[in-house]
């Protein structure tokens, strides 16, 4: 057989060698499995890199994680881009005070906010959330089954009473110009609250970039794999993913999580 084969004799005793060696890389892979199940999975070969050298002091170059997460299809979900659309009534416009700087000095001076859609077996979910451009911790987040004012006016109250006491005497509130933030109870409730209001213009879904990034990171992290049947299915994997989003997930920017800078200022 070597010899119809034209292998040499030497050669395949070391393809017996190999047979009897544990792979090269499996002991790193199986490390990047077990991250990935508990990040579900999320982690690109960038964030996953940080996370080997931060938490299990492992040094590997990035492209040799890359490599390996390759090799044992360990790679991150691509995400889907959402498609924007414009509501049409409107009762209160405000001025675009944000304008793209989403850079925030301190805790509670800039929130973006924003409604996305989640379709379940059992019917449409909408999650309604607060994001702080400081961190890009969330805030605050509320689901219902219809998208109502009511939905976005709970999850301000929730904000405020999550962060009353350390709310900036100026905090600008951002969102699109959805009919809910148009709306006389919106107008209201941020004025009890002192809240001022940032409106992006029309036709302009990347000034509220920031909450949309939000959305597609949680489709495609958590909704999208796997895909929820019912409304109480997808409120817990929402729950879950948040806490770890705001307590765990590594930020490429910073290497940490998102709450991690909030705790240390």
């Amino acid at each position: 057989m070597l010899g119809f084969f034209s292998v040499s004799r030497s050669g395949y005793y070391r393809f017996i060698k190999r047979m009897s060696q544990p792979e090269k890389d499996a002991s790193l892979a199986e490390k990047i499995r077990q991250q990935q199940d508990r990040c579900f999975p999320t982690y690109g070969y960038r964030r996953m890199w940080q996370w080997l050298k931060r938490s299990e002091g492992i040094y590997h170059n990035p492209k040799t994680i890359l490599r390996v997460m390759k090799k044992y299809g360990l790679l991150a979900e691509i995400r889907r881009r959402r498609k924007w659309k414009q509501i049409e009534q409107q009762i209160h416009k405000y001025k675009n005070l944000l304008n793209r700087n989403f850079h925030a000095e301190a805790p509670n001076r800039k929130w973006v906010t924003d409604i996305s859609y989640i379709q379940t077996k059992q019917g449409v979910l909408y999650l309604s959330m607060i994001r702080d451009l400081y961190d890009n911790s969330i805030v605050a987040y509320k689901t219902g089954t219809q998208q109502t004012v009511n939905l976005v006016l709970d999850t301000i109250r929730l904000s405020m009473k999550r962060e009353k006491k350390r709310v900036a005497e100026e905090l600008q509130l951002h969102s699109d110009q959805g009919a809910q933030y148009a709306s006389q109870a919106y107008f209201e409730l941020t004025k009890q609250y002192g809240i001022t209001p940032s409106m992006s213009r029309r036709g302009n879904p990347y000034d509220n970039a920031m909450a949309e990034n939000f959305f597609s990171i949680l489709k495609t992290e958590c909704i999208y794999w796997p895909k929820p049947a019912t409304f109480f299915e997808v409120n817990e994997m929402i729950d879950r993913y948040i806490y770890f989003y705001n307590h765990e997930r590594i930020q490429l920017k910073t290497g940490n999580a998102p709450l991690a800078r909030r705790l240390s200022t």
